[in-house]
């Protein structure tokens, strides 16, 4: 392998990505890192949300919670993760957190270049399992901000997409397998 393995799992919400992406992770056999990108606020049913989730995973996983991609890449490059998975868990809020932090569309494209720049391109022999929500098959939002959230996070998709060895498409928590290279 040259570069890491991308595995890109897309779904609705509650479709059963996270669940799938864990035991994706479990099959490798090797360390796991669970980057967890929602931004640390005040939210309390959000506070609750986030420590069930950490109960639910494996106890064995080093988890990191970070909110941008930058710092995802130094974290990675920083602690010299090695030979791992690593799930980013999710794109939609790194999307979300770029578009809140008055990032355009042409940085938000930037900035996920990177990220695949990242992942292609560095002799780690990590696997990388990115989940995201698909939002387009909804209706169309009323607000002009909704609408770009949408919009951008459409074409962020696309790209992960395409540059993935393996896409997964998940309907109420049935994997389809979408796209898998030898």
């Amino acid at each position: 392998m040259r570069g890491g393995k991308l595995i890109f799992i897309l779904g609705g919400a509650r479709s059963g990505k996270s669940m799938f992406a864990e035991e994706l992770a479990e099959r490798f056999n090797q360390d796991v890192v669970y980057i967890a990108t929602f931004p640390k606020n005040d939210d309390l049913e959000m506070i609750e949300r986030i420590k069930m989730h950490k109960k639910m995973r494996n106890c064995s996983w080093k988890t990191l919670e970070i909110d941008n991609i930058d710092e995802i890449i130094l974290n990675i490059k920083k602690n010299k993760i090695k030979n791992s998975v690593i799930i980013i868990e999710c794109l939609t809020i790194l999307v979300s957190n770029l578009l809140m932090n008055d990032k355009t569309d042409k940085i938000i494209i930037n900035k996920i270049h990177e990220l695949i720049d990242f992942i292609k391109n560095n002799n780690t022999g990590n696997i990388y399992i990115i989940v995201s929500n698909e939002v387009g098959q909804g209706i169309v939002p009323k607000n002009k901000l909704a609408r770009n959230y949408r919009d951008i996070l459409g074409k962020v998709n696309q790209k992960i997409a395409k540059n993935a060895d393996e896409f997964y498409m998940i309907f109420a928590g049935i994997p389809v397998e979408i796209k898998k290279l030898s």
